[in-house]
């Protein structure tokens, strides 16, 4: 019987559908994954921004499975308001890229940059006896 479905479209296309149907057992395996914990119990183990990141990437997942489906039915996807939500739920995930990439920005430590100013602006008289100072006033001496 298999035989037979193959002799129904061009061999050319073969790999192509070979290589569809494992996106599609692939898709669904995650799926069933995603599927088998509770959302409840899934969300009290992470906090609010990968709570943020899970939903939006539920949403996108969904809504690109539907752009497939209406593909899939002969319907344009690009004229269908699936392609308003997928780009809204696009501009989300930037902003939450965003808050993330703030997130791992360096931060000020206050403390050690007080010292560094402290040592820097510190007491020019302490140090009138080191070989640096001397040296640097040998030199302005002479100009």
């Amino acid at each position: 019987m298999e035989d037979e479905a193959v002799e129904e479209y061009p061999t050319e296309i073969h790999e192509y559908l070979s290589a569809f149907e494992k996106s599609v057992d692939s898709v669904e395996e995650m799926l069933k994954k995603m599927m088998s914990v509770s959302r409840a119990e899934l969300l009290q183990k992470i906090d609010p921004l990968e709570q943020a990141k899970l939903d939006l990437v539920s949403a996108y997942t969904l809504n690109s499975l539907f752009w497939v489906y209406l593909s899939s039915q002969g319907v344009n996807p690009k004229d269908h308001p699936v392609k308003e939500e997928l780009e809204r739920i696009r501009s989300y995930m930037n902003r939450v890229k965003e808050i993330t990439d703030r997130k791992k920005a360096a931060r000020l430590d206050k403390g050690a940059a007080r010292r560094f100013i402290k040592h820097a602006l510190s007491d020019p008289a302490a140090d009138e006896g080191s070989p640096a100072k001397k040296d640097f006033k040998a030199k302005t001496k002479k100009i």
